[in-house]
């Protein structure tokens, strides 16, 4: 298929590509988002490959702590995989290769001396689709912090009066309130995880996540399979988790972006970040002509 071309009002000759995006020089200033407070994570010339395929090209920015961060752009742009960045999830991927740092809270997390199992911990993650444990609700909850040691419920802790049985209650408790989940739930702990709806196991899982005490959470279109009332119920909550925790959001949902996020970064085609700024900025006065054709739905 060929490209069409136009002249600009200042009389350039740009091109729009096949997918109705118009070629742009993008600004730095674009995604030179200044805020108030500390950065949680920092990315610097941040570059992603799968092969001899490049999904980030050298992507630079600052999430700020205690706040909603969404991520947004068309199919294919390289949301998920920057996401994935942030806590070396593309480490599982043969083929992927990254170039650049991410530091978190200072330490640049693609350093040698990274302690995988620490930093997944503190930066943890929801996918899109609900993939609660084949086990109780209240197993779920504490399989984390049992695997990390920090409950001991064995028979040989109950002989030693080590027994870590009230602590994990008592967690179980506080992540599910958290989750927004204890009221459906509280009666039924020892059921099986799987019998809970959609929306109830998305809940589950982000308390699963806040069980081992992470600083950050990762979610990739948490809500995307989800009904329009669990849905609502997963954008309160990641709007109460943001009190407490850095959230990152990726969403195709740009109605969502905007109900939930304080910032929101815009990918485009060939994993570009073309503009980073507060969320009420990006949607109502972008600076990047092809940020508000994506916005107003002239592609993507």
């Amino acid at each position: 298929m060929s490209s069409n071309r136009q002249i600009d009002t200042d009389g350039t000759d740009s091109q729009l590509t096949t997918s109705g995006e118009t070629d742009e020089a993008v600004e730095d200033a674009w995604s030179d988002y200044q805020f108030e407070g500390e950065a949680k994570l920092s990315v610097e010339d941040l570059d992603v490959y799968y092969g001899d395929e490049q999904a980030i090209q050298s992507v630079s920015m600052d999430i700020p702590e205690e706040s909603v961060t969404a991520l947004i752009g068309p199919s294919g742009c390289g949301k998920s995989t920057f996401l994935r960045s942030l806590n070396r999830m593309n480490d599982r991927i043969g083929s992927a290769r990254v170039a650049g740092t991410v530091e978190f809270d200072g330490e640049n997390i693609y350093g040698g001396r990274t302690n995988l199992v620490e930093l997944r911990k503190r930066i943890g993650m929801v996918f899109q689709a609900p993939n609660p444990f084949p086990k109780s609700i209240r197993d779920n909850i504490s399989y984390g912090p049992r695997k990390h040691g920090d409950l001991d419920t064995s028979l040989l802790a109950r002989l030693l009066g080590r027994d870590d049985t009230d602590d994990e209650d008592a967690l179980v408790e506080r992540c599910l309130k958290q989750a927004a989940l204890w009221d459906e739930v509280n009666e039924r702990l020892d059921d099986n995880a799987l019998g809970l709806s959609g929306g109830q196991q998305q809940r589950l899982c982000i308390a699963r996540c806040l069980a081992v005490d992470p600083d950050v959470i990762l979610m990739d279109e948490p809500a995307s399979a989800l009904d329009p009332i669990a849905t609502a119920k997963i954008e309160d909550l990641i709007e109460q988790l943001a009190a407490d925790y850095t959230v990152v959001v990726v969403t195709h949902n740009m109605q969502q972006a905007a109900r939930i996020s304080d910032q929101t970064a815009v990918f485009l085609t060939g994993g570009e970040l073309v503009e980073y700024d507060r969320t009420e900025k990006i949607f109502e006065d972008p600076e990047s002509q092809r940020v508000d054709d994506y916005i107003t739905g002239k592609f993507g």
